[in-house]
C-alpha cells in the first residue's frame, strides 16, 4: 500500500458512502482511478467488507458485557467457535492468550437478558466456565487501525536511530 491508498482506507473509514469523485478529490484522482484502486484494495483483502455503525441502545441492547471463556481440556476450538456463532447476542470473538481461552463481546436488552446470554455461553460444549465482566459505560468503540496513519517521510525515517 502506498500513501493514496492509506489516504483512500483513511476516508472510506471516516465515510465508507462518499462518492467516486468525492474520494478522487481527496487523493488527486479521478473518480474512475480512485474506483479501480478501491476495487484492487477490496481484493487484496486491505478492505474488507462495508458496514453500517448502529447504536445497540437504539435496538435496546442496553447492557454489554466482556465474557471470558475457559475451554476444557479435551475441547475443539473450532467447535467452540462453530457454537458462538449461533449465539446471536455475541457480538465480538477473540482467542487470547491466558487463563481464559476466549473473550467473547455480547449485548443483551437488560440484566434478565445478560444472564440468559451467560446460561447459554455456558451450555457451550467444551466450555468449562466463565468469567463476565459488566460494561458500565463505553468511552470509545471502533477506533481507527494506526495502520491508516501516513508512514514516516523517508528522510525522517532515515533520521532515527542515526548518529548526530
Amino acid at each position: 500500500m502506498d500513501a493514496t491508498d492509506r489516504r483512500l482506507v483513511g476516508a472510506l473509514r471516516e465515510n465508507a458512502r462518499a462518492s467516486w469523485a468525492e474520494l478522487g478529490r481527496l487523493v488527486g484522482m479521478s473518480g474512475p482511478s480512485v474506483q479501480e484502486r478501491v476495487r484492487r484494495l477490496e481484493e487484496q483483502g486491505v478492505i474488507s467488507g462495508y458496514q453500517a455503525v448502529v447504536s445497540a441502545e437504539a435496538f435496546g441492547l442496553s447492557v454489554s458485557a466482556l465474557v471470558d471463556l475457559y475451554q476444557s481440556d479435551d475441547a475443539d476450538g473450532d467447535d467452540i467457535v462453530d457454537q458462538l456463532r449461533d449465539i446471536l447476542e455475541v457480538e465480538d470473538c477473540w482467542y487470547v492468550a491466558g487463563d481464559e481461552n476466549y473473550v467473547v463481546k455480547v449485548r443483551a436488552a437488560d440484566v434478565a437478558g445478560l444472564e440468559s446470554v451467560i446460561s447459554k455461553l455456558r451450555r457451550v460444549r467444551g466450555v468449562s466456565r466463565t468469567r463476565t465482566t459488566v460494561v458500565l459505560a463505553t468511552n470509545w468503540e471502533g477506533r481507527s487501525l494506526p495502520a491508516v496513519v501516513e508512514p514516516p517521510d523517508d528522510d525522517e525515517s532515515a533520521s532515527v536511530g542515526s548518529e548526530s
